[in-house]
């Protein structure tokens, strides 16, 4: 930051200022002082955030300057409610008065009169709700903003000085006159003593020495993950002790050197000002220039330090937003700015800047605004806590600290040989383009204090530490793709580097003997940095400044200034840099070897610089910034001041570019045009002037003596005007504009000076004026020709229609199908397909419809378009994408690729509709791609889409294999069985279909389908058999369980009977379980008896379970005798014999008996009188079937009840 005195006030008749403050929303200003003196003041144009509008160097005259009166002994305190928009004073007989605004004039509120002692200090909460009140006695008042009494306390024997609320308003600290600081809550209660370490005062001495000058407990928002202190208490003796809470056992602790007389924290808390006097002041005369004010950061590290005027400065006070501060010296008040040293930069017409305040307590994150000036688009990008910027022409780099634990945890795994391994705090360096995104990342563990950017580097340093990194960018990388890739060079500040290979022993100098990097000690710290195309600047804060070559590193040259270094810049060839201290002082330092070639810059010595910028095309000129005027230097020689307070941006073609970042940052106003200031040096000015008012000649003799291709473009220019044909000529070859050579030579070769001027006017973008001279000289052609070339296509169709029958369809079908273009390139596709349609334009037609989704009509273009068009493609791979597939294949077969028709049903899954196609047009491929793309779908797991694709393409005994594998993958994961059952009988279905796929004229499937069975292959006919077989055994499991559930136990045992034929389906242990268990509670003790002996035969069951089946059948067996008691017969129908109604066979003749898949039963007259499906072709028993609708085993519908004989 950077402070410098700005304004100074004087009091009437010298009247002694004991105190002022400075109202935070409103802008006024209390000061108050002997003989009762109370003063408000205002300055001119002050907003509502107390700033004046149009920066620093808008004029500040007082537009208020009231004198209150009611005191009568002096003012000793004034304080601002800024909530409630009161003033609160108080004199030394203790008269308190609240003063509040009423139509623009200051009234006295109340008064109170304690007549006892004086009043020390007062303190408002910071929601302006309550005060508190300390007198010097020891009697302290809390009350409310209404007036009335909250509590009051008398502390006996007790001296105090000084009072403030903290942050969250629940606590109070009192200042007492021995140097101690007592906390007590908001009623009144003692709560603790404050640990004060900065000086002793154990021992209760009321020396003046440890008499606290002032205490200040920033209320504001502070993020709490950076800790920041808060709590600051300062002593007359210059100790001064910053806690960030009342329980810091380790606060900052410094001393300021001087007899601390007030100190107030900013608006953010993040700079405390002290005022005082120097301690070494005795004599009156050394006393005048004593006075100054300290400003620190919250861990006592010094920013800058103000010399303020006068014999005793008495108190101090902040701005609204901290771009000023007040100081009460003598009878005089003092105003200063404040220059902040703000995190922006500028590159290719883009302010960048960090956002004040974009850290929460939730998240310390730090936001980033691009500002484009030109467009007013801003982007933001939101990155850890950033602590530096800076750019180059093309991108600027962001110097960040890595908070995050999962970004800490990646950059710590990426760093080797680290110089201090004890400290894991890593920093990441982000090479961004004007809209926000990285293109290009660093880890480093070095912080970066301080960094700068050329074209191909970027130069950082903390305190001791130099590290330039070579970035890449995407421009870069494409040029550069076959060179090796280049390590970044990191040296100390105490090395020097020769310029040859940076290696190893120069690289790891600071590490010990076992390869561990080892933390080296510093003496005199890095201050500054500079870099440029060439040099490196490296300054430090003895004087020394470093120049070390980019390219090598080599230390080239060592320089000695007289004091600390601030800010360093070096010009566009790098012979010359600006130096500033931190005293403001600047001066020039030499760079270049070549003695002929330097100028005598040892006089040139400016005070009160903040800010400098050389330009980028002239190495002699500088733009300087002293306190609110910006002085242009050409060599040693300054042109007259401009009055500005904005931040200089760049300066290049003799106009420097500033930004008000006061404005944007600190009062936080909308970033806009206005921000964005341009000024011109005064050779462009007067340039201006010689050719508006006095001629070319005398102009010209100017720039000759000031020459610079600005100037020479100004005066090409105004020849051209003039039709001085040879003297623009002359000044484009001065200064190389080709295009300007070009104009003049055409130029020469038109006689009419109308129409001359029109190309004139073209030329430099008077696009207006050059076509009303084209219309004045009749030349509607060339207007027409001129608008062509500015695709101006609207008024290309306005003149058109000026020139009446003479415009032919064809031109009007050009300007309206660009007018389509132009709407295209706008998304506006509504009025793009407007336009195309007036065109004849399809093809930009269609793509209209398509963005429109009117696909309606965009069908309908198939038809417009002729055979064989080359838009068919386009407009078939448009259908397709939103899966009209019969349009997209007959747009394809229009333009007569069967292939990509194919490929077009293929892609959509249409499989059907790809294998017509492919027999239609006899394409043998498309079973092998459907093959293939079934092979890639089981490889990648996808079983259903396999099925599904089979089946939509009529491969239908194909999908009832894979149907097959899923049955078994369920039964392996055991899945229910209606389940299994389930996608069984629907791999059976669709091997049905196969059948009838094959069926033909003289074998029909309805009548002939063992037939058909016989006449394909043997693979497949079993492949349906086995299918069907899997899907009964799983019926009759299900039949048999749910027959025994109902206790249908006699039917259970017949169904359970019949499972004996499918042990190569179920897992025989199931069965013979079910059979078991079925005749058990049938009574039929036999059929249990053989199905016990089958369970004990299954060797792969455990030893455990064989067991257990033993003792449940001897247990049985040990009541009943193993024989069938129940039971009926029924005849065979092949021999008669009768045979077991259980039976699945004839034990005679061996004739099988077909399963009613209804019941269970076996169907012993199946000769006649039985129901078949006519879908599954299982039969069953018409009167058991009858009490169904759809068939038991595949679930078809039943149409009708007739039966087969």
């Amino acid at each position: 930051m950077f402070v410098y005195l700005s304004k100074k006030i004087a009091i009437p008749n010298n009247v002694k200022l004991n105190c002022i403050a400075w109202n935070k929303e409103e802008g006024y200003i209390a000061v108050a002082g002997t003989d009762g003196l109370l003063k408000v003041l205002k300055l001119d144009q002050a907003t509502p955030n107390g700033q004046s509008k149009g920066g620093l160097a808008a004029v500040s005259n007082l537009s208020m300057n009231q004198t209150l009166d009611g005191h009568k002994e002096s003012v000793r305190v004034v304080t601002w409610n800024d909530a409630q928009q009161k003033l609160t004073s108080s004199d030394t007989d203790g008269v308190i008065m609240v003063w509040m605004l009423y139509k623009g004039s200051w009234y006295e509120e109340m008064t109170n009169d304690r007549k006892k002692s004086t009043v020390a200090s007062m303190s408002w909460t910071s929601d302006g709700s309550r005060i508190c009140i300390v007198y010097e006695d020891g009697a302290i008042i809390v009350g409310s903003v209404d007036g009335n009494r909250i509590f009051g306390k008398e502390l006996k024997g007790t001296h105090l000085t000084g009072v403030q609320w903290s942050p969250d308003n629940r606590l109070i600290l009192f200042a007492l006159a021995n140097g101690e600081c007592h906390l007590y809550d908001n009623q009144g209660n003692f709560a603790m003593k404050l640990h004060i370490q900065c000086v002793n005062v154990s021992g209760g001495s009321s020396s003046r020495g440890h008499r606290i000058a002032s205490i200040c407990w920033f209320s504001g928002r502070v993020v709490q993950s950076r800790k920041r202190p808060v709590l600051a208490i300062c002593y007359e003796n210059g100790r001064v002790q910053i806690m960030r809470n009342e329980n810091d056992d380790a606060p900052a602790i410094f001393d300021t050197g001087m007899r601390n007389v007030d100190a107030k924290w900013n608006h953010d808390g993040t700079v405390l000002a002290i005022c005082g006097t120097t301690l070494d002041a005795v004599s009156p005369t050394s006393q005048r220039d004593s006075n100054q004010v300290c400003f620190y950061s919250p861990l006592g590290k010094i920013y800058r330090t103000l010399k303020v005027p006068g014999t005793d400065i008495t108190s101090l006070s902040w701005e609204g937003k901290s771009l000023r501060i007040a100081m009460a010296v003598d009878s005089f008040i003092y105003f200063a700015n404040i220059r902040p040293d703000y995190i922006w930069c500028y590159f290719e017409k883009t302010v960048v800047f960090l956002n004040s305040g974009s850290a929460t307590r939730d998240s310390p994150m730090s936001v980033i605004t691009f500002w484009n000036t030109v467009s007013n688009q801003s982007f933001l990008k939101e990155v850890e806590p950033t602590l530096c910027l800076a750019s180059s022409s093309e991108h600027c780099v962001l110097g960040v600290e890595c908070v995050s634990s999962n970004i800490k945890e990646i950059a710590l795994s990426t760093l080797e040989n680290r110089s201090n391994p004890a400290d894991d705090r890593v920093y990441q360096l982000l090479l961004c383009n004007s809209i926000g995104t990285t293109v290009d990342s660093k880890y480093t563990d070095i912080r970066p204090c301080f960094v700068g950017i050329n074209s191909s580097y970027v130069a950082i340093a903390s305190q001791e530490e130099i590290l330039i990194w070579h970035y890449h960018t995407p421009k870069s990388a494409s040029t550069l793709h076959n060179v090796k890739a280049r390590k970044e060079k990191r040296f100390h500040i105490d090395d020097t580097p020769t310029g040859v290979e940076m290696a190893k022993d120069l690289m790891l100098s600071s590490s010990s003997g076992d390869g561990h990097s080892t933390q080296r000690g510093i003496s005199d710290p890095i201050c500054a940095l500079a870099l440029s195309e060439k040099l490196l600047l490296v300054a430090r804060e003895s004087g020394a400044i470093n120049e070390y070559s980019i390219a090598n590193v080599a230390l080239r040259n060592r320089h000695l200034m007289n004091s600390k270094v601030y800010k360093m810049a070096i010009n566009c060839n790098s012979t010359r840099a600006a130096i500033i201290d931190h005293m403001g002082v600047m001066t020039l330092l030499d760079l270049d070897d070549n003695r002929e070639t330097q100028l005598n810059f040892s006089r040139v010595e400016r005070k009160d610089v903040w800010a400098v910028s050389w330009a980028k095309d002239n190495p002699l000129l500088l733009a300087l910034m002293e306190k609110t005027r910006m002085y242009i230097f050409r060599g040693n020689d300054p042109e007259e001041p401009v009055s500005c307070s904005g931040y200089i941006c760049t300066f290049e073609d003799l106009e420097i570019t500033s930004v008000l970042l006061d404005d944007i940052i600190s009062v936080g106003e909308l970033q806009n045009s206005s921000h964005v200031i341009q000024l011109r040096v005064k050779s462009l000015r007067d340039t201006d002037d010689l050719l508006e008012h006095v001629g070319l000649e005398d102009a010209k003799q100017f720039i000759e003596d000031n020459p610079h291709p600005r100037l020479w473009r100004l005066l090409a220019e105004s020849a051209l005007k003039k039709l001085e044909l040879e003297t623009a000529e002359n000044a484009f070859v001065r200064c190389a504009h080709y295009p300007g050579i070009k104009l003049v030579k055409r130029l020469r070769t038109i006689h009419s000076k109308e129409l001359q001027r029109a190309e004139i006017s073209a030329f430099y973008g008077e696009f207006e004026e050059a076509e009303k001279l084209y219309l004045d000289a009749d030349r509607r052609d060339l207007a027409i020709d001129l608008r062509m070339t500015l695709c101006d296509w609207f008024r290309v169709v306005q003149l058109y229609r000026m020139g009446g029958s003479g415009v032919s369809d064809q031109q009007m079908e050009i300007a309206w199908r660009e007018i389509g273009h132009h709407f295209a390139n706008l998304r506006s596709w509504e009025s793009a397909r407007e336009y195309y349609e007036k065109s004849h334009y399809l093809e930009g037609y269609m793509e209209a419809l398509y963005h429109l989704e009117q696909f309606d009509d965009l069908e309908k273009c198939v038809e417009r378009l002729p055979e064989k068009s080359p838009l068919l493609p386009k407009l078939a791979e448009m259908l397709a994408s939103v899966g009209m597939c019969s349009e997209a294949v007959q747009a394809h077969l229009r333009f007569g690729d069967q292939k990509a028709a194919v490929a077009t049903c293929v892609n959509l899954r249409q499989w059907g509709e790809a294998v017509e196609l492919a027999q239609r047009f006899q394409l043998p491929q498309v079973q092998t791609l459907i093959a293939k793309h079934a092979a890639q779908l089981l490889q990648e797991g996808r079983l259903k889409e396999a099925i599904e694709m089979q089946r939509n393409a009529g491969r239908h005994l194909d999908a009832a294999r894979l149907l097959s594998q899923m049955a078994e993958r369920e039964q392996e994961k055991r899945a229910p069985l209606l389940r299994i059952k389930k996608l069984y009988v629907l791999a059976a279905l669709l091997a049905e279909e196969h059948l009838k796929a094959v069926a033909t004229t003289e074998i029909d499937y309805a009548s002939g389908r063992n037939t058909l069975l016989d006449s394909i292959a043997l693979e497949d006919a079993a492949a349906i058999e086995r299918l069907w077989h899997c899907a009964e055994a799983y019926h009759f499991m299900l039949l048999a369980q749910r027959q025994l559930r109902f206790g249908i136990v006699h039917s259970a045992v017949v169904t359970a009977v019949r499972l004996r034929d499918y042990e190569d389906v179920l897992p025989p242990e199931h069965i013979y379980s079910l059979l078991a268990l079925a005749s058990c509670a049938d009574r039929a003790f036999g059929t249990c008896s053989k199905a016990f002996m089958k369970l004990e035969q299954q060797a792969h069951l455990p030893e455990a379970t064989l067991q257990r089946y033993e003792e449940l059948a001897a247990g049985i067996f040990a009541k009943y005798d193993p024989e069938d008691t129940t039971g009926e017969k029924v005849d065979c129908y092949s021999c008669g014999v009768p045979v077991p109604d259980s039976s699945p066979s004839c034990p005679e003749c061996n004739a099988r008996f077909p399963a009613c898949i209804s019941s269970g039963k076996p169907i012993t007259q199946p000769t006649n009188n039985i129901w078949i499906c006519t879908t599954c072709h299982h039969c069953a028993a018409p009167t058991e079937i009858s009490r169904h609708r759809t068939c038991p085993l595949c679930h078809s519908l039943i149409v009708s009840m007739t039966v087969e004989i």
